[in-house]
């Protein structure tokens, strides 16, 4: 590790090749066939295909008892009515994809404009407990082939615990005036990080990174350039990719997740020019619209308690509720780290999930008004979707419980033809997009949803008004 402490020279004369060296891993992983390094890996996908042939046989030995079961829910009023609302929403899902389709099918990213046209951009970067990733993601901004005399990157170390803010003297080292760093008196939470940087920051457009995110070297202007196409455009998404997926299942899992959540749905979003959520990891957004609300921003409370997560998608929901644009990039591309266990990623998914829940709540607040001049109903058709999955949580919680204690063999195999149907899908999408096999961990993330993270929603909706940011704490050693 280098410490802050090392030569300059040494450190910059290791920069062009370290610089080098992540340009060729970006190369191979785009290009690359999907492998599974970890034997375990193979075990998982066996088992996965195994369980799909399991349930195609469980759901056609007992097809005669799934159609009893709901003969025998149609002649009670309880169950009629359960038939009816179940169907009213396979029909509104069914009619609602066909529209996320349409929507993806008409939309296409901006192209970059010229250096002379691109805006003014002050890059945020909040860091907690990162390590040297820090030092990789500052490099990886600088080394963008925006125009270096509008570009004001910032750095701010939130009272980490760890080396974090040595690794940032690094950067600076090696940036220079290109960068420059802070360190905040004691943690605060990444609202509140950000809130400086935003202070601070003099570009016409901010850009927030993750500290543990990768740029290549078109993003930024890809990713700024719909504010120069479109002035009532208020925020842009970024497309995240997953940068550890080369070993462990659960990066390979989720960055076939990301593809379908960013190219498909935000795709879709970004034509209704309405994309819910720009991500921490990589979002752009008009300075004048930013500080139109960032005092209720940085002041915002749930059931009378500072809010502490899900800072990106309050700040998207008070830019959409301001009648501005939010709109996606799928050019726009950063690379970031996910949890590798299951510990992580429920914690990460519970952070969400709560965040989900206030914003929805906030969203209803706005979203049936004339908010925007033209354009709302499809931010409308969004937002029934976003909330009946909150309101129907409990129903479908409970609903499953019966079906398990009524007939455990049709709930498995019916619930494993469900997810070899839908899953299809989402393997043809990334396959198509990336030609390689690893769409084929869409199965597997969809059975781990199902039966080890189906409890998140209802779990987040009980505990929305809990406050912490779960993960990034330092791992105590004994």
């Amino acid at each position: 590790m280098a410490s802050k402490n090392s030569p300059s020279n040494t450190i910059f004369s290791n920069t062009k090749s370290k610089s080098k060296k992540l340009s060729n891993q970006f190369n191979l992983f785009i290009n690359s066939k999907s492998k599974t390094e970890n034997p375990n890996n193979k075990i998982v996908l066996f088992s996965t295909f195994l369980l799909l042939v399991l349930g195609v046989y469980f759901l056609s030995v007992f097809y005669g008892d799934f159609e009893q079961f709901n003969a025998d829910k149609m002649s009670t009023t309880i169950g009629y009515s359960f038939i009816i609302i179940a169907t009213t929403l396979i029909v509104f899902k069914a009619l609602f994809f066909i529209y996320k389709a349409y929507n993806y099918f008409k939309y296409k990213p901006i192209a970059s404009v010229s250096d002379n046209e691109l805006p003014t951009v002050t890059v945020i970067v909040p860091a907690y407990n990162e390590g040297k990733q820090v030092y990789d993601t500052l490099v990886s901004l600088d080394n963008s082939n925006y125009p270096k005399q509008k570009l004001q990157i910032i750095s701010i170390d939130d009272g980490s615990k760890d080396d974090t803010w040595d690794w940032m003297l690094d950067a600076k080292k090696i940036l220079g005036d290109r960068l420059e760093i802070y360190q905040q008196p004691e943690n605060q939470g990444k609202r509140h990080a950000l809130y400086r940087g935003f202070n601070l920051g003099t570009g016409d457009i901010y850009v927030t990174v993750d500290s543990d995110s990768i740029v290549t070297e078109d993003t930024l202007r890809n990713l700024v350039s719909p504010f120069i196409k479109d002035e009532n455009c208020g925020a842009v998404a970024g497309n995240i990719r997953v940068l550890n997926n080369k070993k462990e299942m659960l990066p390979k899992m989720l960055d076939v997740s990301f593809v379908l959540s960013f190219e498909f749905v935000r795709s879709a979003e970004s034509n209704l020019n309405s994309v819910l959520c720009t991500p921490g990891a990589l979002a752009a957004y008009r300075s004048t619209a930013v500080h139109n609300c960032l005092p209720e921003w940085i002041n915002q409370t749930f059931m009378g308690k500072p809010s502490d997560i899900g800072e990106d998608r309050a700040m998207t929901n008070m830019i959409l509720k301001q009648g501005k644009h939010v709109l996606f990039q799928k050019n726009a591309v950063a690379f970031t780290n996910v949890p590798e266990q299951y510990m992580g990623l429920y914690k990460m998914f519970i952070r969400w999930g709560r965040s989900n829940v206030r914003e929805n709540l906030e969203m209803a607040k706005y979203v049936f008004t004339n908010f925007r001049a033209k354009g709302k109903s499809g931010t409308r058709i969004l937002f029934i979707s976003q909330f009946l999955k909150i309101v129907m949580s409990y129903p479908l919680l409970i609903s499953m419980l019966f079906f398990v204690l009524v007939h455990p063999l049709l709930f498995l195999g019916s619930t494993l033809v469900s997810i070899l149907v839908i899953s299809t899908f989402s393997v043809i999408f990334f396959t198509s997009q990336y030609k390689t096999t690893q769409g084929f961990w869409a199965y597997s993330y969809s059975i781990l949803f199902t039966f080890a993270l189906f409890w998140i929603t209802p779990y987040a909706i009980a505990t929305a008004s809990r406050r912490g940011w779960l993960t990034r704490e330092l791992v105590e050693t004994k």
